[in-house]
């Protein structure tokens, strides 16, 4: 149940910035140009707040963030 709470709430955050109608959980919102560095920030804030976790410098890896299923079970792993 916690999956689909944290998926939506992660599509719900994106999609105030990318038309979701371009996008799905395995798009690559960076490459594909829907987002910027701006955003980035910006997520990073979304989910240190919205699931109380702390992201370290070390995890700052485009890698935890580039898919909607990325950055899923990267704060599934965050929060376990």
């Amino acid at each position: 149940m916690i999956e689909v709470n944290v998926n939506e709430k992660v599509r719900g955050f994106i999609s105030r910035f990318v038309k979701m109608d371009d996008c799905n959980d395995d798009t690559n919102i960076f490459e594909s140009g829907m987002v910027n560095s701006l955003f980035s920030m910006q997520l990073i804030m979304f989910l240190e707040n919205e699931f109380s976790i702390q992201i370290e410098n070390d995890e700052l890896d485009l890698s935890n963030f580039e898919t909607i299923n990325k950055i899923c079970a990267f704060v599934e792993r965050k929060t376990a």
